[in-house]
């Protein structure tokens, strides 16, 4: 079996997780890290933007929630807005799946279709055309990309970079959104899913399915010291860059 690295959930600001998963990601195209699966929140409250996304709101730049700034941070990877408040964000860094995108994100999101059916929610890939990219909400439309319940609910939205063979694909587990922060948001209603569930069994569940849908050994290590600083030093000097 392969080894990979599980990273143990970190609680974190947008910057730093996008640091992180940009980091693992070319950690393991210069062969210096095994392939990782991990999962995080996001704190403060973020709303992430794809990489190539140009055009959103002038008032997300000042937005408050419970008193506090929400961040705006711009992901590695494409795909549009998400807010990310009341969710769980999963992160695969792998390589060897070959050169065809959707077959590498369905591969990716199997993981995920079985571990939430071990979780009693049935899962299905969503049937979003073209017209998607006018809608700046990720949140708003399921591509195929995205896994929607069988209501029609989409409960995961994903993303992805590659670069050589390797593929970063994160995506944002919706949990806990507050419906009313979201209509300030995107001006747009929520349509919810009532969860139960803690942030531990979800992960435990997904954990476990990872393991039998890549055939996997799972290493779980922290980052170390030294990982963190090189981290936090490509995290300030990314945004000296974009400044």
């Amino acid at each position: 079996m392969d080894q990979w690295r599980l990273i143990p959930t970190i609680q974190a600001s947008g910057a730093i997780q996008m640091a992180i998963d940009t980091w693992l990601l070319e950690q393991h195209r210069t062969n210096c890290h095994p392939p990782t699966l991990r999962f995080y929140t996001w704190s403060p409250i973020a709303i992430s933007l794809g990489y190539h996304q140009k055009q959103f709101p002038e008032f997300w730049r000042t937005l408050t929630w419970d008193g506090n700034a929400i961040e705006l941070v711009r992901r590695p990877s494409g795909g549009r807005a998400v807010l990310h408040q009341g969710d769980l964000t999963y992160a695969v860094i792998t390589s060897g799946l070959g050169s065809n995108r959707m077959q590498a994100y369905q591969t990716i999101c199997d993981f995920l279709i079985q571990g939430w059916k071990q979780l009693g929610i049935e899962l299905q890939y969503g049937e979003a055309g073209r017209g998607y990219i006018h809608n700046p909400n990720c949140f708003g439309t399921a591509t195929g990309a995205d896994l929607v319940t069988n209501d029609g609910v989409k409960l995961i939205g994903s993303a992805q970079l590659r670069r050589d063979d390797v593929i970063l694909q994160h995506g944002s587990m919706r949990l806990k959104p507050d419906a009313k922060l979201f209509a300030q948001v995107f001006g747009q209603e929520i349509d919810g899913i009532k969860l139960e569930l803690s942030i531990d069994a979800i992960t435990n569940a997904l954990i476990q399915s990872a393991r039998e849908h890549f055939k996997i050994n799972l290493a779980i290590q922290d980052l170390t010291q030294s990982e963190w600083s090189e981290i936090l030093a490509s995290s300030s000097s990314g945004r000296r860059r974009s400044n």
